[in-house]
């Protein structure tokens, strides 16, 4: 599955060619991409960033092209990105599972969350997987090597502990800089969402029930609900 053909697909379309028309000076900054390995029900959008109006126009490319601009959430100016990927998204998976092997993780990978864009001038796909066992797995891969630079496996709690402010945190929390609070905010929602069409295709009934009825999951997904809302509400003044 290359990215190319979603690219000539934008370029031709009707909606991108008035839109070129209208902002010259946009130009590509990420791919983002959702693979679904159970369903198929799959994601594919292109991103531009808008100089002059500091937005970002989003183009999802299943079916007709749409556009959908959007607000940044910080004046930082976003790294051009070439598209001409190395990496294609058909191969995400099985590098993933090979650095998995020498990791002796045996999990299956359910969704691919990923998202390549430009990083100090290098091509990177930042990975966020939901495995089987409702775990997640964080991943960077440097797209010219096909190098896997970072790997980290966590359940729904040990992500929570891990943000600054989170109740399962010991230590104090450091006041975030904005651009840290808009990218833990960027993640978790992305990540939210996914886990939530996950939610919905688990048979009722199955899990060992909690407190007042609610199974162990549906707990543990409120508590990352209220952590995420957490890091917004606590942080949000401190630059």
């Amino acid at each position: 599955m290359k990215i190319q053909p979603y690219i000539t697909k934008l370029e031709s379309s009707k909606v991108f060619k008035n839109f070129k028309k209208e902002y010259s000076n946009a130009f590509l900054i990420a791919g983002f991409f959702v693979l679904d390995y159970e369903t198929g029900a799959n994601l594919h959008q292109i991103d531009y960033y808008m100089p002059t109006q500091k937005k970002v126009a989003a183009f999802t490319l299943d079916g007709e092209v749409a556009l959908k601009v959007m607000e940044t959430m910080n004046d930082r100016i976003p790294q051009k990105l070439v598209i001409k990927t190395k990496v294609d998204l058909d191969a995400l998976k099985g590098i993933l599972q090979d650095e998995m092997k020498n990791r002796n993780l045996t999990e299956n990978i359910k969704k691919i969350i990923a998202v390549v864009q430009t990083t100090d001038g290098k091509r990177i796909w930042i990975l966020n997987c939901i495995l089987s066992g409702m775990e997640i797995l964080k991943a960077h891969i440097d797209d010219e090597s096909r190098t896997v630079l970072s790997m980290e496996k966590a359940s729904i709690l040990d992500y929570v502990k891990k943000i600054p402010g989170g109740r399962g945190s010991n230590a104090a929390p450091r006041p975030l800089t904005k651009e840290e609070i808009d990218k833990q905010i960027n993640q978790l929602d992305k990540i939210k969402a996914e886990l939530e069409r996950e939610k919905q295709k688990l048979p009722k009934g199955k899990n060992k029930k909690g407190a007042k009825g609610k199974s162990k999951k549906d707990e543990s997904e409120e508590e990352l609900d209220e952590e995420a809302m957490g890091v917004t509400v606590d942080n949000m003044g401190e630059d």
